[in-house]
């Protein structure tokens, strides 16, 4: 893919859509280099990230904003637009609804260089992703599960959005794994209507658009509409919280299985107490620094790493009560908090 660095276009575009009226340049001509790592809304998983990020710039003395989108994909637009018009030389980006936002990726690839990390967008121009391979990151959780019922069982699912590229292959996996199916990441059951195997049954997927208030619902109707549910997965990193403070209100803390993914305090705390099972932990604090280092090897014009499909994997783990607390003290570490 060609990278342009022109920014008159996308200026004008802006200034049309914003009132702007700025010209931008590119890296030429002695501009520094600036890069960008923006997320799919506000956690504390981005928090981790953007301490890589942070790590990233000061090693490699480069400049490096972080942005979180709170409204979801109109903001994430608008801040990748105004990156444009400020000349960033890459960014990194997290797409919130990759299949509706292709054409627009493609645009920002045409005028900057653009990667993707966390969630990918595998149809646009991006030159590399960088995150796990998310079916098989839900396959590892969906064994989690297996692990916490090896009888068997009723499971709720329970994610922010099923727009994001991970999020509907992280569920898949889970289903897939938890039902013994074999390996197919191109395999999609509708979120809608129950899934049921041998010794499972999905109940459904639920999800919360980012909205907390929304995810604690989602949890208390699960536990007044399934009164013998026997778990509950959490995909995303603040929905295993939130399913503990709804099974705690509902007095059934250790009778309904918990299993998570990502590394929440909470979270991990959980996995100490025995009130969660286990969860999947990604790594977010290395997404933040390789999407630095990522984009400066590329705007330099050096290998970065990624094979010819453009992907750099950065392995999922498995966290259980055996290994959590060294892996929460690596974290701690990382993150300054020691």
């Amino acid at each position: 893919m060609k990278v342009s660095y022109n920014l008159c276009l996308i200026s004008a575009l802006a200034a049309f859509t914003f009132g702007l009226a700025s010209c931008g340049g590119g890296s030429s001509g002695g501009h520094k280099a600036t890069y960008a790592f923006v997320s799919n809304g506000v956690d504390p998983f981005w928090t981790i990230a953007e301490s890589g990020v942070k790590a990233a710039a000061a090693d490699l003395g480069v400049h490096a904003d972080v942005l979180m989108p709170a409204a979801g994909a109109v903001e994430q637009k608008s801040m990748l637009e105004d990156l444009l018009t400020r000349g960033t030389t890459g960014i990194a980006v997290s797409p919130i609804d990759s299949a509706n936002q292709t054409d627009f990726l493609n645009m920002v690839a045409e005028n900057t260089i653009l990667i993707t990390q966390d969630s990918d967008a595998p149809d646009s121009n991006r030159l590399v992703y960088i995150g796990m391979d998310n079916y098989d990151a839900g396959r590892a959780c969906g064994a989690l599960v297996k692990e916490a019922l090896p009888e068997g069982g009723s499971v709720m699912i329970l994610v922010g959005r099923m727009e994001q590229d991970n999020a509907r292959r992280r569920r898949q996996g889970v289903i897939d794994e938890v039902l013994g199916r074999s390996h197919d990441p191109t395999r999609f059951d509708a979120p809608g209507s129950p899934v049921v195997g041998e010794d499972f049954t999905i109940l459904g997927t639920l999800t919360d658009q980012f909205d907390r208030a929304k995810a604690k619902a989602n949890a208390e109707d699960t536990l007044a509409r399934n009164p013998d549910i026997s778990a509950m997965v959490g995909l995303f990193a603040y929905n295993p919280p939130l399913i503990l403070e709804a099974l705690e209100q509902a007095g059934k803390l250790n009778e309904v299985k918990v299993i998570a993914f990502d590394e929440a305090d909470r979270t991990l705390q959980g996995i100490i107490d025995g009130t969660i099972h286990g969860t999947v932990v990604q790594n977010p604090y290395m997404y933040g620094y390789k999407s630095i280092e990522v984009l400066k090897a590329i705007h330099e014009g050096r290998d970065h790493g990624a094979g010819d499909d453009g992907f750099i994997n950065i392995d999922a783990r498995q966290i259980r009560k055996d290994n959590v607390e060294e892996f929460w003290a690596d974290l701690k570490k990382k993150l300054g908090k020691e």
